[in-house]
C-alpha cells in the first residue's frame, strides 16, 4: 500500500477505493447508530421506573456518548460503521486508542450541538479528498473502507 509523504494514510489520489462512498457510508452508518442508541434508551427507560422519560433527552445523548466511545475505543468503528465496513484510523494508520476516541466523540458532540460547526463538518466530509470531518481534521483522523 503507497503511503503519502505526510501520513500513514492511503493517498486518495493513488488508492481512490479506500474513500470512494465514505459519505454515504458514513450517512448510512450515523442512521443505523442513531436507531441503534434509540432501541438501547426504550430498554433503560424502564430501569429508571420510567423516570427516565422525565429526562429524556439527557439520557439519550448519556447512552450516545458512551455507545460512540466504547465503540470506537474497541474497534474504531461504530456498529453502524462496522455494518457499512468502514472504520477510523489515525494519521499513522492505526486504530483509535480510547483518548483519541473520546475526544473524536466529544468533537462530535460539540458539532452537533453548534450547528454552523455541523454544517461545516458534512460540507468538509463532502468536499475533501479524504472526506474528513471537521473533527477528524482536528485530529488527524479519517474514515476508510475496510
Amino acid at each position: 500500500m503507497y503511503m503519502t509523504q505526510t501520513s500513514h494514510l492511503p493517498d486518495p489520489v493513488d488508492q481512490p477505493e479506500f474513500y470512494q462512498t465514505i459519505p454515504t457510508k458514513r450517512l448510512l452508518a450515523w442512521v443505523v447508530d442513531v436507531v441503534l442508541i434509540g432501541i438501547l434508551t426504550a430498554i433503560v427507560v424502564p430501569f429508571t421506573l420510567f423516570l427516565g422519560l422525565l429526562f429524556l433527552p439527557f439520557l439519550y445523548a448519556t447512552l450516545s456518548f458512551f455507545y460512540r466511545w466504547i465503540s470506537l475505543s474497541r474497534s474504531s468503528a461504530t456498529p453502524g460503521m462496522q455494518l457499512m465496513a468502514i472504520h477510523f484510523r489515525d494519521t499513522r494508520g492505526a486504530g483509535l486508542d480510547s483518548g483519541t476516541a473520546l475526544f473524536h466523540t466529544l468533537g462530535y458532540f460539540v458539532s452537533v450541538a453548534v450547528f454552523p460547526l455541523q454544517l461545516i463538518s458534512i460540507l468538509m466530509i463532502l468536499m475533501s479528498e479524504r472526506h474528513q470531518s471537521l473533527t477528524d481534521m482536528v485530529l488527524g483522523t479519517t474514515a476508510l473502507n475496510r
